[in-house]
């Protein structure tokens, strides 16, 4: 499997007024669309462990409280293509029972059915992350998922 898991089953989107967000089970995506030919200077943002600040040419695009923590140290954003701002930030609990249901506490909340879609990928990303050797990208889920699904871990190999 040559792919990121990601790549291979794509993403589950829950769109926004500024753009979209998304995650896997170690990672939330957060895709920013900016007016073409916005500049890195242009661009003010603060990352930490719980929450989040996003200025493009000194309007606030997004601030507030994350849904869950971060790792601070390893957020990241860029300018692509300086029309998208794309950040992506380390998710400090990483199972897939830790589906977050919105980006901020109170604010671009997947809807139910989004939730609910986001919620198997990361039960699938989870059985991909167990079984090295399936390929589980394609596979379809049913029955108990939530919280990330049944937990094998106590069986006998």
């Amino acid at each position: 499997m040559s792919a990121p898991f990601e790549e291979r089953s794509g993403v589950v989107p829950c769109g926004t007024p500024w753009g979209r967000w998304y995650q896997t089970l170690e990672e939330v995506f957060i895709e920013v669309q900016v007016p073409p030919g916005t500049r890195a200077k242009d661009v003010r943002c603060s990352l930490q462990s719980r929450h989040i600040a996003l200025a493009v040419r000194g309007q606030d695009v997004l601030q507030g409280q994350l849904f869950d923590s971060t790792v601070t140290d390893e957020g990241t954003w860029t300018l692509e293509d300086r029309k998208l701002i794309r950040i992506v930030l380390m998710k400090t609990n990483r199972d897939a029972g830790n589906c977050w249901t919105s980006l901020l506490e109170n604010e671009y909340a997947a809807d139910p059915w989004v939730q609910d879609q986001m919620q198997r990928k990361l039960t699938l990303e989870r059985f991909q992350r167990e079984n090295p050797g399936f390929d589980f990208s394609g596979a379809e889920i049913s029955g108990n998922y939530s919280k990330g699904g049944p937990d094998f871990s106590s069986l006998e190999k």
